[in-house]
C-alpha cells in the first residue's frame, strides 16, 4: 500500500493534539532514546573510516560495510576489533546492510542488491538482484520480518521532473517474488514534515534568507530500521543530522535535530532485540564511532 503524509492527516493532527504537543513529540509521546547520553562509545578502527552500514549478528557481533569495497567486516563488541572479513563483490559504492535468516542482503547505491548466502560458512555463495528502485542514489536497507521484505530507502529523488523535489520514498523488494513493488512502501513529502515539525515544536536545520531563517529539511536517507518492539519504521538523514520515527502507515512519531559535532555523519543504524540502539558515523577527519543508546521502555 501507498503512504504519503495528506493535508486531511495534518487537519486531523492539529485536532487532536491541540496544546499537548511538546518539543519533538506527538501528542506527549517521549523520545526512546536520549542522544545527548550514548551508553557506550566505541571508536572503530581507521579501515571503517566510511562505514556506511551495520546489522547485528548475535549480541556481541555485527556485520558491517563502508563505502567504496565490495567486504564485509565482521566486527566483534567485546574485544573491539574486526574478527573477520571476507570479499562478496567488486568495489562499489555500498550502502546498506540486511541480514535473513543465515543470509546477508547488502545494497549498492545504484539499486543493486546482493544475496550472500549462509555468509559465515566458507562456502557461501552470492547472486545479484537488479531491483529497478527509481531512485539514482540509495542508502537504507533493512529487513521487515513482519512482511517478508526488505525496505530500501531512496536518499535522492525518485523522479526527475520538478513534481518530485519534495518527495521521499522507501521501496520494498519481496523477499519470495524477489521483486520490487513499484508503489512506494513509505512516500514523504518534506513540505508536510516540515508543518509537522513546526506543530510539534522540533528544531529542524535552517538556511539563512534576507527575510529569515527558514527551515531547510534535505530529508536524504541514509540508514534506516525497524524496530523490533513497536514495528516502527526508524529513520537518519545524515544530510540533515536528522533522525526520525514513523509508524507502519507513515505518520510521524518523533523527530529530533542530533547534534552534529557527535553525529558528523551517521549512516550506520540497528537495533538489538530489546530495543536497545546502534549507531555508527563515518569518521571525515575524526575516527569512525559507534554508540549504543539504550532504549527508554518508560515510554
Amino acid at each position: 500500500m501507498r503512504h504519503s503524509l495528506t493535508a486531511i492527516w495534518i487537519i486531523l493532527f492539529f485536532i487532536c493534539c491541540g496544546n499537548s504537543c511538546k518539543t519533538g513529540v506527538d501528542s506527549g509521546i517521549k523520545p526512546a532514546y536520549d542522544f545527548s547520553e550514548p551508553t557506550e562509545r566505541i571508536d572503530l578502527p581507521k579501515i571503517l573510516n566510511e562505514i556506511s552500514g551495520l546489522v547485528l549478528i548475535d549480541t556481541n557481533r555485527f556485520a558491517c560495510i563502508q563505502d567504496e569495497k565490495g567486504v564485509v567486516f565482521i566486527y566483534d563488541l567485546k574485544s573491539e576489533k574486526i574478527v573477520d572479513e571476507f570479499r562478496f563483490a567488486e568495489d562499489g559504492d555500498f550502502e546498506g546492510i540486511a541480514k535473513v535468516g543465515a543470509d546477508l542482503y547488502v545494497l549498492r547505491s545504484d539499486g543493486e542488491l546482493f544475496h550472500v548466502m549462509n555468509f559465515l560458512s566458507d562456502s557461501f555463495r552470492v547472486e545479484q538482484f537488479t531491483t529497478g528502485v527509481p531512485a539514482d542514489n540509495n542508502e537504507g536497507l533493512c529487513y521487515d520480518s513482519a512482511e517478508t521484505r526488505l525496505l530500501i530507502g531512496c536518499k535522492s529523488k525518485i523522479g526527475a521532473g520538478k513534481e518530485y523535489k519534495d518527495i521521499r520514498a522507501v521501496y520494498e523488494f519481496d523477499l519470495v517474488t524477489h521483486r520490487l513493488n513499484p508503489q512506494p512502501a513509505f512516500e514523504f513529502y518534506i513540505p508536510d514534515l516540515v508543518s509537522w515539525a513546526d506543530s510539534a515544536k522540533v528544531k529542524l536545520p535552517v538556511k539563512e534568507k534576507k527575510s529569515g531563517d527558514e527551515a531547510a529539511l534535505k530529508f536524504r536517507t541514509s540508514a534506516i530500521a525497524i524496530h523490533p518492539i513497536t514495528g516502527n519504521l526508524h529513520l537518519l538523514s545524515a544530510s540533515d543530522h536528522m533522525y526520525f520515527e514513523f509508524r507502519r502507515d507513515g505518520t510521524p512519531v518523533y523527530m529530533e535535530l542530533m547534534n552534529d559535532r557527535k553525529f558528523n555523519k551517521p549512516e550506520g543504524l540497528c537495533f538489538y532485540r530489546n530495543g536497545n540502539m546502534l549507531i555508527t558515523n563515518e569518521a571525515q577527519d575524526k575516527k569512525p564511532t559507534l554508540y549504543l543508546f539504550q532504549y527508554m521502555k518508560s515510554r
